[in-house]
Protein backbone atom coordinates (compact mmCIF):
# COMPACT_ATOMS: atom_id res chain seq x y z
CA UNK A 1 0.00 0.00 0.00
CA UNK A 2 1.16 3.39 -0.92
CA UNK A 3 2.06 5.24 2.46
CA UNK A 4 -0.14 8.28 3.52
CA UNK A 5 1.41 11.74 3.65
CA UNK A 6 -0.75 13.73 6.47
CA UNK A 7 0.15 17.53 5.42
CA UNK A 8 -1.15 20.13 7.33
CA UNK A 9 0.78 22.83 4.90
CA UNK A 10 3.13 23.19 2.34
CA UNK A 11 5.10 20.33 1.47
CA UNK A 12 8.64 20.46 0.93
CA UNK A 13 12.02 18.47 0.77
CA UNK A 14 14.66 18.42 3.53
CA UNK A 15 18.16 17.68 3.35
CA UNK A 16 20.06 16.17 5.93
CA UNK A 17 22.48 18.50 6.78
CA UNK A 18 22.74 20.42 10.05
CA UNK A 19 18.59 18.92 10.79
CA UNK A 20 18.66 17.20 14.62
CA UNK A 21 16.12 14.46 15.26
CA UNK A 22 14.45 13.14 18.13
CA UNK A 23 11.94 10.46 18.89
CA UNK A 24 9.36 9.66 21.22
CA UNK A 25 7.79 5.63 21.63
CA UNK A 26 4.35 4.85 21.88
CA UNK A 27 3.12 1.46 23.47
CA UNK A 28 1.02 -0.95 21.31
CA UNK A 29 -1.73 0.00 19.33
CA UNK A 30 -1.57 3.60 21.22
CA UNK A 31 -1.10 7.39 19.92
CA UNK A 32 -1.05 8.90 23.54
CA UNK A 33 2.42 9.01 25.17
CA UNK A 34 2.97 7.02 28.36
CA UNK A 35 3.85 9.09 31.53
CA UNK A 36 7.96 8.95 31.35
CA UNK A 37 7.87 9.46 27.09
CA UNK A 38 5.28 12.53 28.37
CA UNK A 39 8.36 13.68 31.41
CA UNK A 40 10.87 13.25 27.92
CA UNK A 41 8.80 15.63 25.67
CA UNK A 42 8.37 18.13 28.36
CA UNK A 43 12.06 18.15 29.13
CA UNK A 44 12.92 18.29 25.73
CA UNK A 45 10.26 21.81 24.96
CA UNK A 46 12.25 23.30 27.97
CA UNK A 47 15.41 22.55 26.29
CA UNK A 48 14.89 23.68 22.88
CA UNK A 49 12.77 26.82 23.32
CA UNK A 50 14.55 29.09 20.89
CA UNK A 51 14.32 25.50 18.34
CA UNK A 52 12.48 25.25 15.05
CA UNK A 53 10.43 22.68 14.45
CA UNK A 54 10.59 21.48 10.72
CA UNK A 55 8.76 18.11 10.57
CA UNK A 56 7.21 15.44 12.54
CA UNK A 57 6.94 11.83 11.36
CA UNK A 58 5.04 8.91 12.29
CA UNK A 59 5.53 5.36 12.50
CA UNK A 60 4.52 1.90 13.65
CA UNK A 61 5.22 -1.78 13.79
CA UNK A 62 3.91 -4.59 11.54
CA UNK A 63 0.80 -5.76 14.03
CA UNK A 64 -2.45 -4.52 11.99
CA UNK A 65 -3.59 -3.78 8.48
CA UNK A 66 -1.80 -1.21 6.34
CA UNK A 67 -4.69 1.07 7.01
CA UNK A 68 -5.32 0.90 10.10
CA UNK A 69 -1.37 1.52 11.04
CA UNK A 70 -1.62 4.52 8.52
CA UNK A 71 -4.37 6.08 11.00
CA UNK A 72 -2.23 5.25 14.05
CA UNK A 73 0.56 6.85 12.98
CA UNK A 74 -1.21 10.28 11.97
CA UNK A 75 -3.41 9.98 15.37
CA UNK A 76 0.71 10.11 17.44
CA UNK A 77 1.65 12.91 14.89
CA UNK A 78 -1.22 14.87 16.16
CA UNK A 79 -0.34 14.00 19.73
CA UNK A 80 3.25 15.21 19.30
CA UNK A 81 1.77 18.59 17.55
CA UNK A 82 -0.99 19.25 20.36
CA UNK A 83 1.78 19.05 22.98
CA UNK A 84 4.04 21.48 21.19
CA UNK A 85 2.29 24.24 19.58
CA UNK A 86 2.58 27.31 20.94
CA UNK A 87 5.55 25.94 23.09
CA UNK A 88 8.06 26.22 20.24
CA UNK A 89 8.92 28.00 17.03
CA UNK A 90 7.36 26.04 13.98
CA UNK A 91 7.84 26.87 10.56
CA UNK A 92 5.29 27.99 8.58
CA UNK A 93 5.50 25.54 5.91
CA UNK A 94 5.60 22.87 8.88
CA UNK A 95 5.08 19.47 7.38
CA UNK A 96 3.50 16.34 9.05
CA UNK A 97 4.50 12.94 7.23
CA UNK A 98 2.56 9.58 8.55
CA UNK A 99 4.25 6.56 7.39
CA UNK A 100 2.58 4.00 8.89
CA UNK A 101 4.46 0.54 8.69
CA UNK A 102 5.89 1.51 5.35
CA UNK A 103 9.45 2.22 6.07
CA UNK A 104 12.26 -0.35 6.84
CA UNK A 105 11.15 -1.64 10.16
CA UNK A 106 14.04 -2.37 12.91
CA UNK A 107 14.16 -5.87 14.51
CA UNK A 108 12.93 -4.24 18.35
CA UNK A 109 9.38 -3.66 17.49
CA UNK A 110 9.28 -1.26 19.93
CA UNK A 111 11.86 1.29 18.33
CA UNK A 112 8.90 0.94 15.34
CA UNK A 113 6.26 2.59 17.08
CA UNK A 114 7.22 6.37 17.65
CA UNK A 115 7.35 9.81 16.49
CA UNK A 116 9.85 12.11 15.37
CA UNK A 117 10.87 15.52 15.09
CA UNK A 118 13.51 17.24 12.75
CA UNK A 119 14.28 20.42 14.05
CA UNK A 120 16.61 23.02 13.83
CA UNK A 121 18.68 24.31 17.23
CA UNK A 122 19.41 27.92 17.35
CA UNK A 123 22.74 27.71 16.75
CA UNK A 124 21.93 26.28 13.00
CA UNK A 125 18.96 28.85 12.57
CA UNK A 126 20.73 31.16 10.31
CA UNK A 127 21.29 28.13 7.87
CA UNK A 128 17.63 27.22 7.42
CA UNK A 129 17.45 27.78 3.68
CA UNK A 130 20.69 25.84 3.18
CA UNK A 131 19.44 22.99 5.28
CA UNK A 132 16.43 23.40 3.28
CA UNK A 133 17.78 23.53 0.23
CA UNK A 134 15.62 26.38 -0.56
CA UNK A 135 17.43 29.84 -1.85
CA UNK A 136 18.36 32.06 0.40
CA UNK A 137 15.77 34.70 1.54
CA UNK A 138 16.72 38.63 0.26
CA UNK A 139 15.71 40.67 3.33
CA UNK A 140 15.02 44.36 2.12
CA UNK A 141 16.81 47.02 3.90
CA UNK A 142 13.97 48.49 6.58
CA UNK A 143 13.43 51.81 7.34
CA UNK A 144 15.59 53.93 10.11
CA UNK A 145 13.22 52.97 13.87
CA UNK A 146 13.14 55.60 15.77
CA UNK A 147 13.34 54.23 19.60
CA UNK A 148 10.00 55.69 21.32
CA UNK A 149 10.62 54.65 25.35
CA UNK A 150 8.69 51.85 26.59
CA UNK A 151 7.61 54.37 29.31
CA UNK A 152 6.51 57.00 27.19
CA UNK A 153 2.85 58.66 27.57
CA UNK A 154 0.71 56.56 24.81
CA UNK A 155 0.06 60.12 23.20
CA UNK A 156 4.06 60.25 22.19
CA UNK A 157 3.54 56.57 21.25
CA UNK A 158 0.60 57.04 18.58
CA UNK A 159 2.26 60.50 17.20
CA UNK A 160 5.49 58.16 16.25
CA UNK A 161 3.47 55.13 15.14
CA UNK A 162 2.80 54.21 11.73
CA UNK A 163 -0.11 52.72 9.81
CA UNK A 164 -0.13 49.03 11.08
CA UNK A 165 2.32 49.40 14.24
CA UNK A 166 0.58 47.96 17.01
CA UNK A 167 1.11 49.15 21.05
CA UNK A 168 0.31 47.62 24.14
CA UNK A 169 -1.84 49.30 26.48
CA UNK A 170 -0.02 49.10 29.86
CA UNK A 171 -1.90 48.93 32.93
CA UNK A 172 -5.54 47.88 31.27
CA UNK A 173 -6.01 45.03 33.78
CA UNK A 174 -8.91 42.83 34.29
CA UNK A 175 -10.54 40.82 37.31
CA UNK A 176 -9.83 36.89 37.01
CA UNK A 177 -11.35 35.12 34.37
CA UNK A 178 -13.57 37.75 33.65
CA UNK A 179 -13.86 40.71 30.90
CA UNK A 180 -14.24 43.48 33.95
CA UNK A 181 -11.46 46.15 34.00
CA UNK A 182 -9.77 46.52 37.33
CA UNK A 183 -10.10 50.21 39.08
CA UNK A 184 -7.15 50.27 38.51
CA UNK A 185 -7.28 50.60 34.99
CA UNK A 186 -9.16 53.75 34.87
CA UNK A 187 -6.17 56.15 34.53
CA UNK A 188 -5.43 53.84 30.90
CA UNK A 189 -8.62 53.69 30.17
CA UNK A 190 -8.40 57.94 30.00
CA UNK A 191 -5.20 57.77 28.22
CA UNK A 192 -6.33 56.03 25.29
CA UNK A 193 -9.87 58.05 25.03
CA UNK A 194 -8.21 61.52 25.08
CA UNK A 195 -5.50 60.31 22.29
CA UNK A 196 -8.23 59.71 20.26
CA UNK A 197 -10.08 62.89 21.58
CA UNK A 198 -7.15 64.66 20.40
CA UNK A 199 -6.56 63.13 16.92
CA UNK A 200 -10.30 62.45 15.27
CA UNK A 201 -8.59 61.01 12.48
CA UNK A 202 -7.10 58.18 14.19
CA UNK A 203 -8.53 54.81 14.04
CA UNK A 204 -7.73 51.67 15.93
CA UNK A 205 -8.36 48.07 16.42
CA UNK A 206 -7.95 46.90 19.63
CA UNK A 207 -6.76 43.36 20.04
CA UNK A 208 -7.04 41.23 23.17
CA UNK A 209 -4.58 38.29 24.28
CA UNK A 210 -4.96 36.07 27.30
CA UNK A 211 -2.27 33.67 29.20
CA UNK A 212 -1.51 30.44 30.80
CA UNK A 213 -4.15 28.08 29.16
CA UNK A 214 -4.36 26.10 25.96
CA UNK A 215 -7.15 27.87 23.82
CA UNK A 216 -9.23 30.80 24.62
CA UNK A 217 -12.73 28.30 24.49
CA UNK A 218 -14.66 31.39 25.85
CA UNK A 219 -13.65 34.46 23.96
CA UNK A 220 -12.32 36.19 26.39
CA UNK A 221 -9.44 38.27 24.74
CA UNK A 222 -12.65 39.27 22.60
CA UNK A 223 -14.50 40.54 25.29
CA UNK A 224 -11.78 41.63 26.96
CA UNK A 225 -11.26 44.28 23.95
CA UNK A 226 -14.94 44.71 23.48
CA UNK A 227 -15.30 46.08 27.28
CA UNK A 228 -12.55 48.21 26.31
CA UNK A 229 -14.48 49.46 23.32
CA UNK A 230 -17.71 49.95 25.29
CA UNK A 231 -15.99 52.07 27.70
CA UNK A 232 -14.75 54.55 24.55
CA UNK A 233 -18.10 54.36 22.91
CA UNK A 234 -19.79 55.11 26.65
CA UNK A 235 -17.71 58.08 26.09
CA UNK A 236 -18.53 59.47 22.79
CA UNK A 237 -16.25 57.82 20.45
CA UNK A 238 -17.76 56.55 17.21
CA UNK A 239 -18.04 52.63 16.54
CA UNK A 240 -16.44 53.04 13.52
CA UNK A 241 -13.24 53.97 15.02
CA UNK A 242 -12.49 51.68 17.01
CA UNK A 243 -12.81 47.53 15.66
CA UNK A 244 -12.09 44.78 18.01
CA UNK A 245 -10.32 41.27 18.02
CA UNK A 246 -9.68 38.55 20.15
CA UNK A 247 -6.41 36.59 19.42
CA UNK A 248 -6.33 34.07 22.57
CA UNK A 249 -3.20 32.70 23.18
CA UNK A 250 -2.08 32.73 19.20
CA UNK A 251 0.56 35.30 19.76
CA UNK A 252 2.17 35.19 23.54
CA UNK A 253 4.90 37.04 24.04
CA UNK A 254 6.59 34.05 25.55
CA UNK A 255 5.79 30.76 25.21
CA UNK A 256 2.85 29.01 26.77
CA UNK A 257 3.05 27.55 29.60
CA UNK A 258 4.81 30.73 31.02
CA UNK A 259 7.91 30.26 33.48
CA UNK A 260 6.74 32.72 35.60
CA UNK A 261 3.53 35.48 36.59
CA UNK A 262 5.79 38.24 34.85
CA UNK A 263 5.74 36.51 31.45
CA UNK A 264 2.04 35.48 31.89
CA UNK A 265 1.20 39.08 32.98
CA UNK A 266 3.44 40.00 29.63
CA UNK A 267 1.16 37.58 27.80
CA UNK A 268 -2.11 38.95 29.05
CA UNK A 269 -2.38 42.19 27.26
CA UNK A 270 -4.55 44.46 25.31
CA UNK A 271 -2.70 46.04 22.41
CA UNK A 272 -4.16 48.66 19.68
CA UNK A 273 -3.31 48.78 15.98
CA UNK A 274 -2.86 51.55 14.36
CA UNK A 275 -5.36 51.75 11.21
CA UNK A 276 -5.24 55.06 10.24
CA UNK A 277 -4.16 58.52 10.99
Amino acid sequence: MNRIFYLLFLFFSFTAFSQDTISFYFETDKYELSATEKIRLREWIIKNRKSKILSIRGYTDEVGTNQYNDTLSQKRVKSIYRSIVGKIKIREDFKTISYGENFKQSEIKAENRRASIYYLKEEDLDKEQEVLGLPPVTIEKEEEIVEIPDDAPLHVKVAAAKVGDKIILKNINFYQNTFQTTQESQAALYDLLFVLQNNPNLTIQIQGHICCVDSDRRNLSLERAKQVRRFLMYKGIPMHRVSVTGYGVRYPIYPIPEDNEEQAAANRRVEIEILSK
